[in-house]
């Protein structure tokens, strides 16, 4: 009988002892996600980069430089964009994309390694109004850290697109600032924009896109975590 109460005893102290250590771990696994979540800003804005090729395309007047800057709140579900053009031609009707990466370095130079901009979103249109000099869209869904593509049947693998970028969704508007409009790019939906018009650039120390708010920098080249 002492024996069977001896290993009850150690069975029970056994048993309490392995519940407690699972109640740690999992408050350890809690306090580290809500410690994740903190890390990651709820709201990010940056200005996008206008090549100085197409800059006299986007100009409303001789006073005033065109401005572009997105502004993205993080939410439950998806996220809100609002991106605000200012000092652009009333009526140019441009087309806006989420884009794998940029051409451009984050010091405004052309980067020669890189020919495209990887696998592009198409999210929305936007126009100055035909009086105005200034411009807003308003994009909901998936952006902050998530937002992403992929295709197994071309073995394309998980894809993010955090970068932002603008075409002339007319070629003749570009015409001025020598753009050939019989050589269409395809980022509207008829497949006929002209040049790039804004692109968003990459973090100067990171090298990742604004749409990334938790970098990993313990990878080369740096990730972000989702």
């Amino acid at each position: 009988m002492d024996n069977y109460r001896s290993c009850r005893f150690r069975f029970g102290r056994t048993a309490h002892n392995i519940s407690r250590r699972l109640l740690v771990a999992l408050a350890a696994v809690a306090v580290s996600s809500i410690t994740s979540a903190q890390d990651k800003r709820d709201e990010v804005s940056f200005d996008l980069f206008i090549p100085a090729g197409v800059v006299d395309c986007l100009r409303a007047n001789s006073y005033e430089e065109p401005h572009a800057r997105a502004t993205v709140v993080r939410g439950e579900s998806n996220d809100r964009m609002i991106l605000d053009l200012d000092g652009i031609k009333p009526g140019l009707p441009l087309a806006l994309f989420t884009l794998q990466r940029t051409i451009i370095q984050a010091d405004g130079e052309l980067d020669s390694n890189r020919k495209g901009f990887g696998l592009s979103w198409y999210q929305s249109d936007i126009s100055t109004g035909k009086h105005s000099d200034d411009g807003h869209v308003r994009i909901k869904t998936v952006l902050l850290d998530q937002i992403f593509g992929f295709d197994p049947d071309v073995a394309l693998p998980l894809t993010n697109t955090f970068h932002l970028g603008l075409w002339f969704d007319n070629p003749n508007d570009a015409v001025a600032c020598l753009f050939d409009p019989t050589k269409t790019t395809p980022f509207n939906g008829e497949h006929t924009t002209g040049p790039l018009a804004m692109v968003s650039l990459p973090d100067a120390k990171t090298g990742l896109e604004p749409l990334c708010t938790d970098p990993n920098t313990s990878t080369t080249p740096a990730s972000c975590n989702p």
